[in-house]
């Protein structure tokens, strides 16, 4: 599933300071609060969608 990322903000929970996230995802830079994972719109990325994953060779 490829999807647009998607610049949200909201206040912060713990202090008030409006902060900016990706697709509802946040943390705050001011006193560290961050928003449960599952409170983003969409699923998260598996570990195969990185670029960097590390591929297994077939066994010869």
């Amino acid at each position: 599933m490829s999807r647009t990322p998607e610049i949200t903000r909201t206040e912060c929970r713990q202090c008030g300071t409006e902060i900016f996230g990706v697709n509802g995802r946040y943390s705050c830079t001011v006193c560290g609060w961050v928003n449960p994972w599952n409170e983003g719109n969409g699923d998260l990325p598996v570990a195969e969608d990185d670029p960097d994953y590390p591929r297994r060779r077939p066994r010869r």
